[in-house]
């Protein structure tokens, strides 16, 4: 397991709209553009082998995204290769990161200093929730997932600890990219439980962009 000690000044940015990654959950991902694959062979030569997803922003008079201050990495944990090149890879949340600035360079891929105080609790153990009310959730998500016309297994999730379920439905359900961005900023897993429940109770009354979390 890395701690803050093995947390480097520089890591290398995935900007994916949409795609969420958390401290301790493992995201899957697709890579295949010529960039990317050489980002993810540059991390395998890396003892952290690490990677920041961060969600891009579009910036007016610019033709390249902009990129939200605050990030998550993750360590590649598995991969495999397929016969044209392309590779499926899963990243371990490890740690949130703040950028602190982009760094110019030869790479294909972008790069940025970055710092990892204000983070520290997402190098700990699982996250618990005292105050989480299953039921009443449960309710609320069955009627979202009746509304996005979605299908899960409803046993592993009743049964799943509370920082895997929470965590879980962050990164998977169907959120635009500033909800998903909102979920991430969130300080400790009972204040992203509380923003989840908003947004599906958002979804479920069909609320506007206006309506939702900014």
């Amino acid at each position: 397991m890395l701690t803050a000690n093995d947390l480097p000044d520089t890591i290398s940015l995935f900007p994916l709209p949409g795609a969420l990654m958390l401290p301790r959950a493992n995201l899957p991902l697709h890579i295949f553009e010529p960039r990317y694959l050489a980002m993810f062979e540059d991390a395998l030569k890396t003892p952290h082998r690490l990677i920041g997803m961060i969600q891009p922003v579009e910036v007016p008079g610019r033709s390249e995204k902009g990129l939200h201050d605050i990030g998550c990495a993750g360590r590649v944990t598995a991969f495999s290769e397929t016969e044209d090149g392309r590779y499926m890879i899963t990243l371990t949340g490890i740690s949130r990161f703040r950028i602190v600035t982009e760094e110019s360079g030869f790479t294909p891929y972008r790069r940025a200093r970055v710092k990892w105080t204000g983070f520290e609790s997402d190098l700990g153990k699982a996250e618990t929730d005292p105050d989480f009310e299953r039921d009443g959730f449960f309710d609320l998500l069955g009627r979202y997932f009746n509304e996005m016309g979605l299908s899960t297994d409803w046993e592993s999730l009743q049964n799943a600890e509370d920082e895997l379920l929470i965590n879980s439905l962050s990164m998977l359900c169907p959120l635009g990219p500033e909800e998903k961005q909102a979920l991430l900023e969130t300080p400790h897993l009972s204040d992203r439980r509380e923003t989840l429940t908003t947004l599906l109770q958002f979804a479920i009354r069909g609320g506007d962009n206006e309506d939702r979390l900014q």
